[in-house]
């Protein structure tokens, strides 16, 4: 499957719907990699390991810049940045599956070069759990 068509929305507090995001450009991987934790008995042959806590990692969207607006991302999450707020967030494949989380941003705006574009990045601290919703 493409990633083209990738959504990314959010909401603040109790708003019931989620606003998009325009101009994705990029999705991280999404996923919880739980820490290996060892714990072996003396009468144990080999070392023995249970899963820990997990770590989504980086969660880091990448974003056309566009400053034009008052409403445009990048405007929108670097008031969220400031503010220090938690907000929720919804991503979306195209096949319909979602996954939501609630997380605290971060704001990047990546350099350029000659015939090169400028982007910027959403990190997003992860403030919860990550929910999965499966296409119907």
């Amino acid at each position: 499957m493409l990633v083209n068509g990738a959504k990314l929305g959010y909401k603040k507090g109790d708003a019931s719907d989620y606003t998009d995001l325009p101009g994705l450009k990029e999705i991280p991987e999404m996923g919880i990699e739980p820490e290996k934790v060892e714990n072996t008995c003396l009468t144990d042959k080999n070392n023995q390991y249970e899963n820990g806590i997990g770590d989504a990692g980086d969660l880091t969207y990448k974003f056309k810049y566009d400053n034009t607006k008052a409403n445009c991302p990048y405007r929108v999450m670097r008031a969220a940045q400031d503010s220090g707020e938690t907000l929720s967030f919804q991503e979306t494949l195209v096949d319909g599956t979602t996954t939501e989380f609630d997380g605290q941003v971060s704001v990047k705006r990546t350099g350029g070069g000659v015939n090169g574009v400028i982007d910027f990045n959403l990190a997003i601290s992860l403030q919860s759990d990550l929910t999965y919703t499966d296409p119907a």
